[in-house]
């Protein structure tokens, strides 16, 4: 039987799994949660698979050494590249933020026409692509690269006419293909997306993989009966390297004022 009372670690290679964290906050307000954010080495999708997965590891280890009772991987590219071989490793249970998105995107398309959004990295290795055709083998999946979304969001310009004219950049071949649905498969697009969905218009509906991971972590909890039940958790963020700009940029990403952030080596 899984302690309870112990937290949730979330790792990203930066501070886009923010949102992930502020999709668990809003889900589970009772569980104590640990955020690392290897800040001093993103991005990792321009990477190798195997440096991926070795840093992807060291995060996790230090996690570990929280006493943490999940593990989830809030970074598209660690999850692509790096869950299986993670979860093999590891003896509590590891979940990602594709197979979760995925999920939502089949639910919730009516004509199995689906658009996916993300960065290069995630868009190239065609994760969200398998994930749903697993699920579907007789939907349409139509990708699209989108990385300029990301300093968008961290300069926090995503509401901004230079932001709409990005968005219709992207989203106009997505559009074109009648998709019904459009997966934000990159951890920073939650924060655009009121100007993607003005581009994409009210007849595609957006899944925000955050959302969707943080309900699939309470599943999770419900089934194995470690949910904390106890009074209003806390939240722990360490960071690989503390950028000046950190408190503007994780107050938009959690939608709240961190208290306390702790700089570690890995």
């Amino acid at each position: 039987m899984i302690n309870s009372s112990r937290p949730i670690g979330v790792f990203d290679s930066g501070l886009g799994g923010l949102t992930v964290v502020r999709a668990l906050l809003d889900a589970l307000p009772a569980e104590d949660l640990v955020y690392l954010g290897d800040t001093a080495r993103v991005p990792y999708g321009t990477k190798s698979a195997e440096v991926i997965e070795r840093f992807t590891l060291e995060g996790a280890t230090f996690l570990l050494s929280t006493d943490i009772k999940l593990l989830v991987l809030a970074c598209n590219t660690m999850s692509a590249t790096s869950l299986p071989a993670l979860a093999s490793k590891l003896s509590i249970p590891v979940l990602g933020v594709i197979e979760p998105g995925a999920e939502g995107a089949c639910k919730t398309s009516r004509s199995g026409r689906i658009g996916i959004i993300g960065t290069s990295a995630t868009i190239a290795s065609q994760a969200y692509r398998r994930a749903i055709l697993r699920r579907r083998p007789e939907c349409q999946v139509f990708s699209q690269a989108s990385p300029l979304f990301v300093p968008l969001a961290e300069e926090g310009w995503e509401e901004t006419e230079v932001a709409l004219l990005v968005a219709r950049q992207y989203l106009g071949p997505l559009v074109a293909q009648q998709i019904d649905v459009l997966v934000l498969g990159c951890t920073h697009y939650p924060l655009l997306f009121p100007t993607i969905q003005q581009v994409a218009g009210p007849d595609i509906r957006l899944v925000d993989s955050a959302t969707q991971t943080a309900a699939e972590v309470e599943r999770h909890l419900q089934s194995t009966e470690s949910r904390n039940t106890g009074a209003v958790g806390s939240l722990r963020v360490y960071l690989t390297d503390i950028p000046p700009s950190f408190i503007g940029m994780a107050g938009r990403f959690l939608g709240r004022p961190v208290a306390h952030v702790e700089r570690v080596a890995l």
